[in-house]
């Protein structure tokens, strides 16, 4: 990794303003500083694992360096935010006792952020891989299941409170409600990690947006006891919206009233960019719109660039994905996947905002 565009700009990073906290604006339909009222425009990476395929919690213990080598490339690459993901059973000893040790590294992370003024998207509760989900946390009760995710989320919030550096804090990474009854809070696996988690398995008589508002407000409750300033969101899969057949039970028109912002994901798919754009309108229901991960996996990296460039009328921010490799690293590989990443990292570079 190179490290003199760094060092070159670290007396200026020094001796410039602090981190300005950050506020939706007044007519909801955009983020900007507080202090000075200027807009901010998330652009940012999704930091979900490393080249390896690693969760952060696998290697911050014995390879910091390496994770503040790869904030100060995303920093060169033009990134404002990142957004990390954390793990339930990583930062849970038990049900009510959080792990001291891991929201320590989590301050430190937050240091660096703000040394590189960068800002965090703070995503909790992951259960990415099943070896690390404790047995005691899938043997519990729906909601003593709840509670243990409001005291995560509470230690994590009181730990980060006063810092200016956190963006938001993302309640659950792609959460659903089960239609009808299931045995498994995770859904299929992809590329070996669970992403999707159910906030409930038994769906009873109940309505499943209802339920949805009800986890939403108890995990947003557990978070201002401590921080009423930071943002709240949480990562929507893109079949969340009534009368689209498969659906998650967080409607979006339903569940806003105890978020700041509506975060969700989406992939285009090659020659489906209007489809792409309907699913995003749908999304956009009075509170600002960020497109939480985005990547060519599905289409090519000009149609990708057309999404984004026509999602401006309804999103104000655009969050992608960063595993630890630099540009150079990719152009020296023969890989097609590793093309596909080296051309999304420079289109991320030369479209980021001001440039």
């Amino acid at each position: 990794m190179i490290l003199m565009p760094f060092l070159l700009l670290a007396p200026f990073l020094a001796q410039s303003k602090g981190l300005e906290w950050v506020s939706v604006s007044q007519d909801n339909r955009a983020f900007v500083f507080m202090e000075s009222g200027r807009r901010f425009v998330p652009w940012g990476f999704n930091y979900d694992h490393d080249r390896d395929g690693r969760l952060l919690e696998d290697y911050w213990e014995r390879e910091w360096d390496t994770i503040e080598q790869d904030f100060r490339e995303m920093k060169q690459l033009g990134a404002n935010v990142v957004r990390i993901h954390l793990q339930a059973g990583k930062f849970m000893n038990g049900p009510s006792e959080p792990n001291q040790a891991a929201l320590d590294k989590l301050a430190q992370l937050v240091e660096v952020a703000e040394g590189l003024q960068l800002y965090l998207d703070v995503t909790g509760l992951g259960c990415y891989h099943k070896k690390d989900v404790p047995p005691w946390y899938d043997q519990l009760s729906e909601q003593e299941r709840w509670n243990v995710q409001a005291h995560c989320w509470e230690a994590i919030a009181q730990r980060c409170a006063d810092s200016p550096a956190v963006f938001c804090y993302d309640l659950m990474n792609e959460p659903v409600v089960a239609g009808g009854k299931r045995t498994d809070w995770l859904g299929p696996a992809f590329a070996g990690k669970h992403f999707v988690q159910f906030i409930a398995i038994e769906q009873d008589s109940r309505d499943r947006p209802a339920i949805a508002v009800q986890w939403i407000k108890e995990l947003s409750s557990a978070i201002r006891k401590h921080d009423r300033r930071h943002l709240i969101t949480v990562g929507l899969v893109p079949w969340s919206l009534e009368g689209k057949g498969l659906t998650s039970g967080f409607v979006p028109e339903k569940i806003i009233q105890d978020l700041d912002f509506i975060s969700v994901h989406i992939y285009p798919e090659q020659s489906k960019l209007p489809e792409a754009m309907a699913t995003l309108a749908g999304f956009s229901v009075g509170k600002p719109v960020v497109i939480e991960e985005m990547f060519p996996l599905y289409c090519s990296m000009d149609e990708l660039g057309r999404f984004i460039e026509e999602s401006k009328k309804y999103a104000a921010g655009w969050i992608g994905f960063y595993w630890g490799k630099t540009p150079n690293e990719y152009r020296a590989s023969s890989q097609i996947a590793d093309a596909l990443t080296l051309g999304w990292l420079e289109f991320f570079k030369r479209t980021r905002p001001g440039n």
